[in-house]
């Protein structure tokens, strides 16, 4: 059994991150340990890089709290702009023993209510949840959810970043250090 070190307590996150590997390795079974570590980010990334930093962090955070693990999982979800709108998006960084792979989720247009709330210095998912009326959303169908009318939840948006961030483990010969 492989250990998934996931470096978020968030359920979205880590559904995603175990949907992700069960999809790409149906024949493993997986244990999943859930940490805390610090990002090294503002609580909002406000850049793709910023994010994908954070992203990146964590999981080599997570690496050093539970060295044990057979791969370390950072997630982090970030804003930036396209000319004057705010996007959402998130990157995912898994480590391996030997190898590392990263994705960016798609990104998204955020409302301009919401955009004004995350450029005072609000948290996305506090901004989501101010707007719509929601509370804990983050924890939830996320910005994506409530947008799209959970047509894509932020689980599933994150899934797929995972499955990608996965294809130098699944093509190991051709990513080989």
């Amino acid at each position: 059994m492989k250990k998934i070190v996931i470096t978020s307590l968030n359920p979205v996150k880590t559904k995603a991150v175990l949907r992700g590997f069960q999809r790409c390795f149906p024949l493993e079974t997986f244990e999943t340990v859930k940490v805390v570590v610090d990002s090294g980010v503002a609580d909002q990334p406000i850049s793709d890089q910023e994010t994908l930093t954070g992203a990146r962090t964590r999981a080599l955070n997570g690496q050093a709290a539970r060295p044990e693990g057979d791969y370390w999982v950072g997630v982090e979800g970030g804003c930036d702009f396209l000319g004057e709108e705010m996007v959402s998006f998130a990157w995912v960084v898994v480590l391996g023993v030997q190898r590392e792979g990263n994705s960016r989720t798609a990104l998204f247009q955020l409302p301009k209510p919401v955009q004004t709330l995350v450029e005072s210095g609000m948290e996305l998912g506090d901004a989501d949840d101010q707007v719509f009326g929601r509370e804990n959303s983050k924890q939830k169908s996320g910005a994506v959810g409530l947008l799209t009318g959970d047509v894509v939840t932020r689980t599933d948006l994150y899934e797929q970043a995972v499955i990608l961030a996965l294809i130098p483990f699944k093509n190991q010969s051709l990513y080989a250090k």
